[in-house]
């Protein structure tokens, strides 16, 4: 059997390339407007929003579009959060076929008094120029990190947001990389977790391998795959390319980029971030994620904060890793399970909203 090595937390993968190109953004959708009357004791106010085009990391070489929406007529100055995409390349809606998360979260979060800004992501923009210019030495930091901080700044350079009260809110690589973005000049009030996972990059692979064979058609080669034999050739196999020399790593290619990417992502763990950071959070996850997972990543996340009064916990049945209600597909079905037209969860928006003017 040909020796299979594929990292799929490509978290929301961009399948094709229609689904990863960029859109006008519109009023809110409908179906995220509605309010869950039983959770909640009085009406939000609902803003007019504002959107203003931006440009993130306008002093440097990577450019970015953006936009900022904003509640019209706030009473004061008005918190902020920056969105952070998860792996691959996206737009600043974080289009993954008809689906748009990250309008969703914006559009309802200002029309609930919060700014949000989101931007095209660095390697949506830039990929071609950034693996010329970068090569094998491409990290975390040059795809998501800087332009997250450079975001922040924006934020607390505009005298309608409240400096004190600006919050991140990641999805998967996003939400692994929160913490790391705070510590590394976000400085934020907060940190949301939608779908990220304190655990090393290194399991998280191994994980999902294992369940993508787990879900694959019966077959001589699935049979091998759950086989004792292949996953401590997998096992051995991901040990090796994280322990390759650095020289040798940049000119090592896993899953798209370079084994360095993946080996300098793993150099300090979100555990060690975390333990540095009594800041508030919020851990946001979908029982049907079959990216990240429930029992194993929000657990996780329960046992690194617990004891912190800081520290909030949301679990939601039956919403796949983009917070929509699942369609019921497995792993090795990406394009059933996102591929139906659907929009972020109502309770979730509103438990962001919710959680973010409490602080």
């Amino acid at each position: 059997m040909k020796k299979i090595f594929i990292l799929i937390l490509s978290a929301v993968l961009c399948i094709s390339a229609a689904s990863c190109e960029s859109a006008e953004n519109s009023v809110i959708n409908e179906n995220i407007n509605q309010e869950n009357q039983e959770n909640q004791t009085e009406p939000d106010k609902i803003y007019e929003i504002i959107r203003e085009y931006i440009v993130v990391g306008e002093r440097i070489e990577w450019a970015l579009s953006g936009v900022l929406t904003l509640p019209k007529d706030a009473d004061g100055k008005a918190p902020a959060v920056v969105l952070v995409h998860g792996s691959g390349p996206h737009d600043m809606d974080s289009t993954l076929f008809e689906n748009k998360p990250f309008r969703d979260i914006a559009e309802y979060l200002s029309s609930r008094g919060i700014a949000v800004i989101r931007y095209d992501k660095r390697t949506f923009t830039h990929g071609l120029k950034m693996v010329q210019t970068s090569g094998g030495s491409l990290t975390v930091y040059e795809e998501t990190i800087e332009d997250a901080v450079l975001a922040a700044e924006i934020l607390r350079d505009d005298s309608r947001i409240d400096g004190n009260k600006i919050f991140i809110a990641g999805l998967s690589l996003g939400g692994m990389l929160a913490p790391r973005i705070h510590a590394e000049g976000g400085n934020f009030a907060g940190i949301i977790s939608l779908a990220g996972s304190p655990r090393s990059i290194h399991d998280i692979s191994f994980d999902q391998q294992m369940a993508y064979w787990e879900t694959m058609p019966e077959s001589e080669d699935k049979d091998y795959a759950l086989s004792s034999d292949y996953k401590e050739f997998y096992a051995a196999e991901l040990e090796r390319i994280f322990s390759l020399p650095d020289d040798e790593a940049k000119n090592t290619l896993v899953g798209g980029v370079s084994a360095y990417y993946y080996k300098d992502w793993d150099k300090i763990l979100t555990h060690e971030y975390v333990n540095n950071i009594n800041i508030p959070f919020l851990i946001m996850q979908g029982s049907a994620d079959f990216q990240v997972y429930a029992d194993k990543d929000f657990v996780e996340w329960q046992k690194l904060l617990a004891g912190r009064e800081n520290a909030t916990f949301k679990l939601y049945e039956n919403l796949n890793h983009i917070f929509m209600q699942s369609s019921g597909y497995n792993i090795t079905e990406l394009e059933k399970e996102y591929g139906a037209k659907s929009n972020v969860d109502a309770q979730v928006l509103q438990d962001m909203a919710d959680w973010i003017k409490s602080k």
